[in-house]
């Protein structure tokens, strides 16, 4: 009790303190809330694989029933991984594919699950490991969300053949949070 009354009359006694106080706690409240609350906060989306276009004289045959697969018909996996681990705050799990659907290239991340973090970026990496250079990398945006299935178009100019892996990377603190190295199918 005394330790409480020391304090208030240390800052009750001087509106400047009060008011000082008032904001440094403010700030830390604030700051640590940007820097803790993405380790809670988890984004969900379950985004299809684009299908590829059905050429006009498929267009009028009967329709066909429909089944759902991880790869539907019409497509190819180009290359696969898994993504890694970094260590108990950066990780994600699931299976990252280049995925070819009739001329277009996708990276189709499925059924993932990514520890968040603040301003999260997906690359394409020349190299693997986590290791990436921006100048030699492939952006290809912001991370859609922390868990589901998701796609990102690639160039139809991206030379596949040289990138090794893909990269999620925080750039708020520069930190790799996943990686998911490629092999080729």
């Amino acid at each position: 009790m005394c330790q409480v009354n020391g304090l208030a009359q240390a800052v009750g006694g001087h509106p400047i303190r009060l008011a000082g106080a008032v904001v440094a706690v403010t700030a830390v409240a604030v700051i640590a809330w940007y820097l803790v609350s993405p380790l809670f906060i988890r984004t969900f989306t379950n985004e299809a694989l684009p299908q590829a276009a059905v050429p006009a004289a498929q267009q009028s045959a009967a329709p066909q029933p429909s089944v759902a697969t991880a790869t539907p018909s019409g497509s190819r996996v180009l290359a696969m991984g898994e993504l890694g681990y970094v260590d108990t705050v950066h990780n994600g799990k699931g299976p990252v594919r280049i995925v070819d659907v009739g001329g277009q290239r996708f990276v189709r991340f499925e059924d993932v699950a990514i520890t968040n973090a603040p301003d999260v970026h997906v690359y394409l990496s020349r190299e693997t490991g986590g290791k990436w250079a921006e100048a030699t990398s492939l952006y290809l945006g912001a991370l859609k969300a922390t868990n589901g299935s998701f796609n990102y178009e690639l160039p139809a100019n991206a030379d596949l053949p040289s990138y090794r892996s893909v990269v999620v990377w925080c750039r708020a603190f520069r930190v790799l949070i996943t990686w998911a190295d490629l092999i080729t199918t």
